[in-house]
Formats: structure tokens, sequence, C-alpha cells
């Protein structure tokens, strides 16, 4: 969908989240074999020669975060260091792919990615990419659902191994996705961005995309708040809606619902009840730009009954409405302000 929501880092598979491998049946294909270059072991155990050297154990990979031998632990490690490349560096774009749909790609994203030796990215969202894109590139790395520091840190190595790669996510990188993460794996590897030549190639954030399937609900001040505790603790996700819920702020939320976590979402509507009333509009958008999109208009009193129904999962975005939206013609309006200042 539309959504920069970071729905692998929603950690529901039982893979060492992190490290590309899995005790899963889809954890591991063909695509993800690496094509890097940095010095790698002669185990052939390991089904990676990307980065630093290559562990001894059984894991098909261990490019990028190093993987416990703990199948438990989420503690990661960084691989190859800048040291262990010999090779100019190529180039490392972070390329946000919209909406979902080839038509809510920019232009520049698409030449980035017909530019790139490499495309890194979630497997969902590798799969959003036209073909006549992917079937360009020299190599295509996916990596499933909890991979995101993986397949972050394989990108950096490809990079550092000469390669010119982009890592692709859905949205734009700069919203609840990678190309922070990108930055501090290359500080932590002992490069710099200018090294790799570093770039943002924004797109249509899913704020955006799903308001514009609504009508015009964030014309006037706006937040967004991802209700995933997989990165933030619970506790600080309720202290900020609290925060924005008592300012009248139209609020978007991302990563509502999944089944690990029924009870934020429970947790968030009775916060925002308590600063806003029942029947102030909600709009839920789900899978916007997908073939299952489904868009809603209700009121945030009815919100947390639909809780339990298809319409609200990782791929939904929900925009709360202030005390000013309302609805009119099946479109959630939120005055700007005009009618204070002009006569119409």
């Amino acid at each position: 969908m539309s959504t920069d929501t970071n729905a692998d880092a929603d950690a529901e598979s039982t893979s060492n989240c992190g490290a590309s491998s899995s005790d899963s049946s889809e954890a591991s294909t063909d695509s993800s074999s690496s094509k890097c270059g940095a010095s790698s072991s002669t185990d052939d155990s390991s089904g990676s020669t990307c980065g630093g050297s290559s562990s001894s154990s059984s894991s098909s990979s261990s490019c990028g975060a190093s993987s416990s031998d703990d199948s438990n632990s989420n503690e990661q490690e960084v691989g190859a260091t800048v040291d262990d490349f010999d090779a100019e560096p190529g180039q490392l774009i972070a390329v946000g792919l919209g909406p979902g749909h080839p038509e809510g790609m920019t232009d520049r994203a698409k030449a980035a990615l017909l530019e790139a030796d490499h495309i890194v990215g979630y497997t969902t969202y590798i799969d959003l990419i036209p073909d006549e894109i992917t079937d360009e590139a020299d190599d295509i790395y996916d990596t499933p659902m909890c991979g995101e520091v993986s397949r972050t840190e394989e990108s950096i190595d490809r990079a550092l191994a000469g390669n010119d790669v982009a890592i692709v996510g859905s949205g734009d990188p700069n919203v609840y996705a990678l190309s922070g993460l990108a930055l501090e794996i290359l500080e932590s590897k002992g490069a710099t961005a200018s090294m790799v030549d570093f770039e943002v190639v924004p797109g249509v954030p899913a704020a955006q995309s799903c308001a514009a399937r609504l009508g015009a609900p964030l014309v006037n001040d706006t937040v967004s708040v991802s209700l995933s505790d997989h990165l933030v603790p619970m506790p600080e996700i309720e202290s900020r809606l609290h925060s924005v819920a008592s300012e009248n702020f139209t609020i978007t939320i991302y990563n509502p619902w999944s089944r690990k976590r029924r009870e934020n979402f429970e947790k968030a509507c009775e916060i925002l009840l308590t600063h806003r009333e029942p029947d102030t509009p909600v709009g839920i958008v789900h899978g916007a730009g997908r073939e299952d999109e489904e868009v809603m208009i209700t009121e945030l009193g009815e919100l947390e009954d639909l809780g339990e129904s298809e319409i609200i999962d990782m791929t939904t975005t929900i925009v709360v409405g202030t005390e000013d939206t309302y609805v009119w013609d099946d479109r959630m309006v939120t005055p700007r302000g005009y009618e204070t200042k002009y006569d119409y």
C-alpha cells in the first residue's frame, strides 16, 4: 500500500529479526544469494559472500547483521567494516515507491531504479516494482518480514563493494522507513554518506496518498503516530497520543493493527476518546493504490469495533479528524481557516 508503514518491522514471523536467515521456509530464496564483494569464508554452509567474513554457521547469509546462534535473540552486530572493501565505492540511494502502483512512483524514483546495478528491499515492496525496471537490474536482493537490518546492511556492503545500489520502500524513505538506518549503519562501519554518495529519492507518503482518497483532511496542522511498539515502547506511544490528541491536530495513525498487538489499537482508541468527541470523523484506507484498496469514513466512537475487521491491518492508514473536521459528500474536510478571512 501507500504505506511507509514499517510493516516488516512488526515482528510477526519467527525469524531471527535482523538476520536474513530464518527457520521459516519462506525466509531464504535464490534471489537473496549475495553478490557483494568483500572477503568471505570458505565454509560452504553459508550462502552469502557479501560484506565481511561469513559465519561458520548454517545461516544462508551472514551479510548484514550477524545472527546469533540463539534463534530467540534479537541481538545484531555489524559484519564488515569499510576496511574490508578494496573497491571504489558505488552509490547508495534510498528510493520511495509511493502508493504501491507504477503510476504513483515519481519519475525520479523510476530513473534511480533503472540506474541502479542492484535493487534491495522487503519482498512485498520489491513485488511493487514494474518488471521493466527489475529486469534491467543486475541483481535483486529481497528479504521477508523482519529482515530490515540485514537487507539495509546488505545494500551498504554492495555499495562499498563498488555497485550502484537502490534500497527501496513503499511511501517515503524518511517516514517510518530505512533511510535513517542506512546512515546509522554506514557510520557504524566507519564509512561516510559522502563515500557512497548517499541520496534519498522521496516518494508520496501514506498519509498523503490516503488523505487524497478521503477528501481533504490534512490541509491544516497534522501529525503522525505509529502504533507499532517493535521499536518504540508502548508507554512512549501512549504519551505521544495524549499529547497530540489534546491539541487540535489531524492525526494520521500508521501500523494500527497486528495479531500480536490488538491492545495497542484498543488503547489508542481509548486515549483518542478521552480528548475528542465520539462523532469526530475518522478516515480509514486499506491497501491504498493496490488491488485490495478499501476506503471508509466513520466516527471515532465506532473505530475500536472495527479492529477485528479486515479493513484494519498493517496495510491500513487511519486519519483522525480535528474538532473542526466534517464530512461533506462522502469526503472529509478539515477547514484551513479561510472562512475566517474571506467571504465565499
